[in-house]
């Protein structure tokens, strides 16, 4: 029996609809950027696997530091304990985050990571003696699948169900670049009749919202509106971190900081899940005290996870060098020039792209979980790309060591689909 058809009898997938979609792709190994499934046919991974694998998979040097780790220390509980991997992680994190970081909190996941940023900025009022409980987000932004996660995310889809037990979040506009005065307007008025907590957002980029790209001198001025009133700012970066923009963080391009960080997905690689949400001293000096109720009581079992770690650092050590660089810098204006080519096809409303992510607005309507989009991704496929259609958009995402004739196919399947649409 193949696999596809024993994952039928006991697994229950993620976004997915098993009374319409019942099967799912079997894949049995992945090396580079290629995807290769049971029947041994391959594929382009032009997204990294959800943005994790930006290394390709299966990197030799990140499994080889996670295979000397598991030898020494494989798991131990980072309430009472502290470790090397851990120790050094930290060190090398807060060297090449956005200036005013100093604290790193381990998670599991990025939904975890912006749970616990929220559960931070909550607390860090109320040590104050102050109570505030009103979040501020982006319309149509997305943040993760747990209670707090869902409540500052604004996309429907996901989250309809539970909408009546959700937090209550007070969403604004993603700036422009030419309606930042109303967004201004619309945040001190919201700063003026609620006690503001914090503000959660995906710096210049929201992933999930179909790769839309916002204005950075417009995020810029919400975020100092928000620091003038002593609203913490807490920047998703869990998509967005670690070059995918060019830059290692997208809030590198902001000149006013966040308070808090959320990273995850391409931490470690993709090899192995961990998270981080990082802060700022004066938070985290917030915090110290007498009483164990003033301390941060929230922890993973895994936090912190040995592994895990040595997968990040040897993650991080990639990223920094001159390969990588030169490779994003590569993808950049190469998704620049197919952009230029495609945006005058008629199927196509629109284009954006910041360092190795391309987005592609086809001129028609389209329901996120649609049958355009499962036409599209049933075409891809057939074609040896993966690609994963948010509703009527097409992005891509690959990993930094994707080759020119690997991305010359994935933009040839792309062209080529448009005749389907």
């Amino acid at each position: 029996m193949s696999l596809k058809e024993r994952d039928k009898k006991h697994l229950w997938h993620p976004l997915k609809q098993h009374q319409t979609h019942p099967e799912s792709l079997a894949i049995i190994k992945a090396k580079g950027c290629i995807l290769t499934d049971e029947e041994g046919n391959d594929y382009i991974d032009a997204i990294s696997s959800w943005y994790t694998c930006m290394y390709g998979h299966c990197h030799p040097y990140i499994i080889e530091q996670v295979h000397l780790q598991m030898q020494r220390l494989d798991q131990i509980m980072f309430s009472d304990f502290t470790h090397e991997p851990a120790v050094k992680l930290s060190e090398v994190l807060i060297k090449i985050l956005p200036e005013g970081q100093n604290r790193i909190f381990f998670n599991d996941n990025g939904s975890t990571a912006v749970e616990a940023a929220i559960k931070m900025a909550l607390q860090y009022h109320f040590n104050k003696g102050e109570k505030r409980s009103t979040f501020i987000a982006f319309e149509n932004g997305f943040h993760g699948d747990t209670f707090g996660a869902m409540s500052v995310s604004g996309l429907s889809v996901y989250n309809g169900p539970f909408e009546d037990v959700l937090m209550a979040i007070k969403r604004i506009p993603v700036p422009d670049g030419k309606n930042t005065d109303a967004i201004l307007s619309q945040l001190k008025a919201i700063i003026a009749s609620e006690a503001v907590a914090g503000f959660v957002y995906e710096p210049l980029v929201q992933g999930a919202a179909g790769m839309k790209i916002h204005n950075a001198d417009g995020l810029n001025q919400i975020l100092k509106c928000c620091k003038a009133h002593g609203i913490l700012t807490i920047a998703d970066e869990v998509m967005t971190g670690f070059g995918k923009t060019g830059s290692y963080f997208a809030s590198d391009y902001v000149e006013t900081k966040p308070d808090i960080i959320c990273l995850s997905k391409a931490l470690t690689g993709g090899l192995v899940p961990m998270a981080i949400t990082s802060c700022t001293e004066t938070i985290y000096q917030a915090f110290l005290g007498d009483s164990i109720g003033q301390g941060f009581m929230h922890c993973h079992t895994y936090s912190a996870n040995p592994m895990a770690c040595a997968a990040a650092l040897a993650s991080i050590d990639l990223l920094q060098t001159e390969a990588i660089q030169n490779n994003i810098q590569r993808i950049s204006e190469s998704h620049k020039a197919f952009e230029k080519q495609i945006q005058v096809h008629p199927k196509v409303k629109s284009t954006r792209s910041i360092g190795v992510i391309l987005a592609i607005d086809l001129n028609t309507k389209a329901n996120r979980y649609g049958d355009l989009r499962d036409k599209l991704l049933a075409f891809f496929m057939k074609n040896g790309v993966f690609l994963r259609p948010l509703g009527n958009t097409i992005y891509i995402q690959p990993p930094y060591i994707i080759t020119d004739e690997e991305l010359k196919k994935v933009y040839f399947t792309i062209e080529k689909s448009l005749d389907i649409v």
